[in-house]
């Protein structure tokens, strides 16, 4: 080995020895997990109390899966397809420019979010109490037929009994679609505005109206931002219409799961019967909603990525060829210059 190698070995650092950072917190986490784990699924294992051939016998029963059907998954699309569209509807009046659209939007989320669901529930199903028959006329007919002497008078164009049109589904659909609308309508509004307000003006400058500027230029960016909320407010509605059992709906999931859980006295199995449908749904469509985000979600947050990219690119690829076009530019500018004296 000569000098000049001896003193570039010497030279030479050293490889790095790194010790890996030790996180004991987290073994000790996880063993704490994993015993309360082991706990819980000795309870559901060995708790006779359950009653899980009993459970499951029951829990796909002809009238269980009719109730799932026709009334739990009918009644929260329907209610989400309404509460969605009168939503919008009252999203655009609360940014309308007209103060009585304002004001009366501002009175319905007022309204609707400040009573609760089960509440709203219980007044719809015993609508019939204020109104045996709901009818639709001149009001105050026949007061105004006394201040001119004409007793009897009644100027109604139709009537019909509230029985037959307001049944039990009808009354449940009601409130729950009008209760959600009122939550709609802000989730809608936050969406609206957080869109560039320079979106509007934009497409306001190529000939569009506030409609079509909504449609195709506002709402589609929105999506991103209203998205995740009515995910949750769809599976929130699919759990509040177990509240449809006080209204009473008899043709959905829990009130069949609480009627066989009555009628036969096993009534803590059908409630967890109950948890298992509802937790089989919400995840449906968890799954549903993470594809929806995706989907809506392409283009951004990919800014910094491509920058990053492109900078590793021009590092590799375009450096070589960057300082020969310097080299050029220098030297044809050298060139010219030198030939400027000439």
């Amino acid at each position: 080995m000569t000098t000049e190698e001896a003193t570039t070995a010497r030279a030479r650092p050293e490889p790095i020895k790194a010790v890996p950072v030790r996180h004991p917190g987290r073994w000790v986490t996880i063993a704490v997990l994993a015993v309360l784990a082991a706990m819980f699924l000795h309870v559901l294992l060995t708790n006779d109390a359950f009653q899980w051939s009993f459970m499951i016998d029951n829990m796909f029963r002809p009238p269980i899966i009719s109730g799932l059907v026709q009334g739990t998954v009918l009644m929260t699309v329907s209610a989400m397809v309404i509460g969605v569209g009168l939503g919008v509807a009252v999203a655009v009046m609360r940014l309308s420019t007209n103060p009585i659209l304002r004001t009366v939007s501002w009175l319905y989320t007022w309204f609707f979010r400040a009573v609760p669901r089960l509440v709203l529930l219980a007044v719809f199903g015993n609508i019939g109490i204020l109104w045996s028959r709901l009818e639709f006329g001149v009001p105050f007919d026949t007061q105004i037929g006394q201040l001119f002497g004409i007793d009897g008078l009644e100027l109604r164009l139709f009537g019909f009994d509230s029985r037959d049109v307001l049944t039990g589904f009808m009354a449940g659909l009601l409130g729950l679609a009008l209760s959600e609308a009122a939550y709609m309508a802000e989730i809608v509004r936050a969406g609206i505005q957080s869109v560039d307000p320079g979106q509007g003006e934009a497409a306001g400058a190529l000939g569009m109206s506030r409609g079509q500027t909504l449609r195709r230029v506002v709402l589609p960016q929105a999506m991103r931002m209203i998205i995740p909320p009515t995910g949750n407010e769809t599976i929130a509605m699919l759990k509040d219409t177990s509240l449809l059992m006080y209204v009473p709906v008899s043709m959905e999931l829990f009130f069949q799961l609480d009627a066989v859980g009555k009628r036969t006295f096993q009534i803590f199995p059908m409630y967890v019967a109950a948890c298992l449908w509802y937790l089989l749904l919400s995840s449906i469509l968890l799954i549903g909603q993470y594809f929806l985000e995706r989907h809506f979600g392409k283009g951004y947050g990919q800014t910094e990525r491509a920058r990053f990219r492109l900078r590793n690119l021009a590092a590799e690829t375009g450096g070589g060829a960057a300082g020969a076009g310097g080299t050029a530019g220098r030297t044809g500018t050298g060139s010219g210059t030198g030939g400027t004296p000439g």
